[in-house]
């Protein structure tokens, strides 16, 4: 290389070093907010439940991240349908979710209603319940310690040792590309963000009788869940989506953890001023906190 054309290029390259790197958010103001999903987007809490987008059936919290969000960017209109018990179907269709005495709003309308052509931002948290994974959770819970009790993942095991939870993820992936699919014809122009679940069960140990599941379950519930997660990663990069890693970022804060060190609540909830009030086996407030920081993170803010 010729000393002038070295020199040309070397003062490139300072240009292109001391120019700091713009945020992707930064080319993109979000007017326009849709948040989808079930208790773990809408986390769910037995206090500061927030009326103003759902049922109060659906349990939404007044500090879930899609609120945290929103804020957060400032946006001129947000519609939040995240509902306790949501499921893909619930995304077409009205869920009857627990009617609050004295209160007159059992249904809360197919999630998909509040997309319109205008949406540019759109968060998805779903695919627990379709596999059934948090009835699992509840189902697994054994008082009786061994030999007394009987494991539960016994349950989950079919002809030939074959894992019918395993199955019953992998068959999810064609509903989850199917919500995005069903997203993008509502609203085209918006940006879809595929939310995952935090890391609220270890994979490599349990705590017996703190959390009265069996070790041994406990920790293959851990192993689902990230099946779980990496379904969800596979189908949004299928679809061209966005995908939101809430899990990586929260390993050592799950529900075997202390009050203040967990994002995910136990059986037994604790009440702290910075921690909040959750439901059992859901983000706490410290774990929504978590997902908004890494939603924004996603977006470049």
């Amino acid at each position: 290389m010729k000393p002038r054309h070295l020199t040309a290029a070397l003062a490139a390259a300072s240009a292109l070093l001391a120019t700091p790197p713009t945020p992707a958010i930064a080319d993109h103001h979000f007017r326009e907010y849709v948040a989808l999903g079930d208790s773990w987007s809408a986390d769910v809490t037995v206090i500061g439940i927030d009326r103003t987008y759902a049922p109060t059936g659906c349990a939404q919290s007044s500090w879930n991240y899609p609120k945290q969000v929103a804020a957060r960017l400032h946006v001129s209109a947000f519609r939040d349908a995240t509902c306790g018990g949501a499921t893909t179907a619930d995304m077409t269709a009205p869920q009857n979710v627990p009617r609050v005495p004295l209160l007159a709003d059992g249904v809360n309308p197919a999630q998909f209603d509040r997309l319109t052509r205008t949406t540019d931002l759109v968060t998805l948290g779903i695919g627990g319940n379709d596999v059934g994974l948090g009835t699992a959770v509840m189902g697994c819970l054994n008082p009786l310690p061994a030999p007394l009790g009987t494991p539960c993942r016994t349950r989950f095991t079919g002809p030939g040792g074959r894992d019918l939870m395993s199955q019953r993820i992998a068959a999810a992936k064609s509903k989850i590309t199917g919500v995005i699919a069903g997203i993008r014809q509502r609203s085209p122009k918006a940006r879809v963000l595929v939310v995952n679940y935090l890391a609220g069960v270890a994979v490599d140990r349990g705590c017996y009788p703190q959390v009265p599941i069996f070790d041994e379950d406990l920790t293959w519930l851990g192993a689902r869940l990230r099946e779980l997660n990496a379904m969800l990663a596979t189908a949004a990069a299928e679809s061209g989506a966005g995908f939101v890693d809430t899990y990586r970022g929260s390993v050592g804060h799950d529900v075997c953890q202390p009050p203040g060190k967990r994002w995910v609540e136990g059986v037994a909830p604790v009440l702290t001023e910075r921690q909040g009030l959750g439901v059992p086996f859901h983000p706490n407030r410290l774990g929504a906190d978590h997902q908004a920081s890494t939603v924004l993170a996603t977006l470049g803010s």
